[in-house]
């Protein structure tokens, strides 16, 4: 009896050991289970341009701590050249990635280095966006997507009230919107600011071509990858034309966007009106300290209104955290984050879901003597086409630019364009 009895306690002793192992493995399985929940991924972002995104990161970080964002950014060109340099090694990409929409057909024939965002299930988020917008980062047949939209840039007219009064024209910008609505207009009111000013109604050639150019649906390339400036109808030639007539009038200036130059004459009034994107606005205030309070902004004609500039947000293949990217992604360019991006940094909203928010209605501009440029800028948004750029565009495009260089330091104007003709051709065949 003694024996059973001793036993008995040397197996309940055991069976306690063992119950107690098997809780401990247990508990150690659920810490590695919970561990592997909580697993910490780094996104690498790369990006170009003033964003605000870095802020907006650290907000996304405090509310997913399992997820660190880096940033990178670059210049336009450095960044662009550098993804598509590691797309093609096949290695070294980020997870993340902005594409400029002139760039965006660049990276098309690497759509395989992409994640479809349909494949994330973006056409849930697609209703958010202006048509014309998601589309541009559709493929032909409307089934990959290679990028979730940012901002745009829908153009306005920027006019100096002072000068326009000192011709003797309305300041108010319904009356300056209603005052050109054609091209004919336009021109009539840039020669008599000539006549009673003495000076030109544009800052450059440039952004005479740009007027018309930035409307047309069709430019450079068709979707086949044709070349089309020599094709009869094409809009590229006329826009082209436009900027060399206007020239010859006395009515456009010589003030290269960007340069010294340009920056003194927004400062102090050296011509009469700019005819940029929404956020030239951003680089106005705070760049032109003497111009507080005397521009404003007017609608522009339908010939002269289009898109000009933003990006969209894509996701290299490569990348072994596609739906904590997408996840991020889709944040980032929420509604409620684009008017964030819009209040802090001018991003442009392509979400027409903010034109209606009244913290986007009701903010207003003290450069722009208090006025409610945004609405102006929401009402050119919704009015702009479907447009195709092509690979190639920014090469075609520098060549038409250095023609006009050209023209407005004398030479002939038929003379450069088909030089021009000439150099896109050869650089297109190499």
């Amino acid at each position: 009896m003694k024996f059973k009895k001793w036993l008995f306690v040397c197996f309940s002793i055991f069976l306690a050991l063992l119950i107690t192992a098997c809780s401990s493995d247990k508990t150690s399985n659920t810490s590695e289970e919970s561990g592997s929940k909580e697993e910490q991924i780094t996104l690498n972002f790369w990006m170009f341009g003033a964003t605000g995104y870095e802020e907006l990161a650290k907000e996304y970080e405090k509310e997913h701590q399992n997820i660190k964002i880096k940033i990178k950014t670059s210049e336009t060109a450095d960044h662009h050249n550098n993804l598509f340099t590691a797309l093609s090694a096949g290695s070294g990409a980020p997870d993340i990635a902005t594409l400029e929409v002139d760039q965006l057909d660049r990276f098309r024939d690497a759509q395989d280095r992409f994640v479809n965002l349909y494949d994330m299930k973006a056409d849930e988020v697609k209703n958010q966006y202006l048509d014309w917008k998601w589309k541009i980062a559709e493929n032909d047949d409307g089934k990959f997507l290679m990028g979730l939209p940012t901002d745009i840039g829908p153009k306005g007219l920027y006019y100096r009230t002072d000068v326009f009064e000192a011709a003797g024209l309305p300041t108010a910008p319904e009356e300056v919107s209603a005052l050109i609505t054609t091209p004919e207009q336009f021109k009539q009111v840039a020669l008599q600011i000539k006549e009673k000013t003495g000076k030109p109604m544009v800052a450059s050639m440039e952004m005479m071509y740009r007027a018309q150019l930035d409307a047309l649906e069709e430019s450079y390339f068709d979707k086949e990858g044709n070349l089309l400036i020599e094709k009869p109808g094409n809009g590229v030639k006329d826009a082209y034309n436009l900027a060399v007539d206007m020239n010859k009038l006395g009515v456009v200036g010589n003030f290269a966007m960007w340069s010294p130059e340009w920056a003194n004459a927004v400062n102090d009034g050296s011509f009469a009106v700019e005819l940029g994107a929404a956020w030239l606005k951003g680089w106005m205030e705070g760049n032109a300290p003497d111009a507080v309070g005397k521009f404003r902004v007017a609608t522009l004609p339908k010939e002269y209104s289009g898109n000009w500039g933003g990006s969209y947000i894509a996701i290299p293949k490569e990348t072994k955290h596609a739906q904590e990217a997408y996840d991020f992604i889709k944040w980032l360019v929420s509604p409620e984050n684009q008017l964030k991006s819009f209040k802090s940094n001018g991003l442009f909203p392509s979400s027409p879901v903010v034109y209606d928010m009244a913290e986007f209605k009701e903010a207003s501009d003290e450069f722009f003597g208090g006025q409610s440029t945004q609405t102006v800028f929401a009402q050119s948004a919704q009015k702009i086409g479907m447009v195709y750029k092509g690979k190639d565009y920014t090469s075609v495009h520098d060549e038409i630019l250095a023609a006009l260089v050209n023209v407005q330091g004398g030479a002939d104007s038929e003379e450069e364009w088909h030089a021009a003709i000439k150099r896109i051709k050869t650089k297109l065949n190499r």
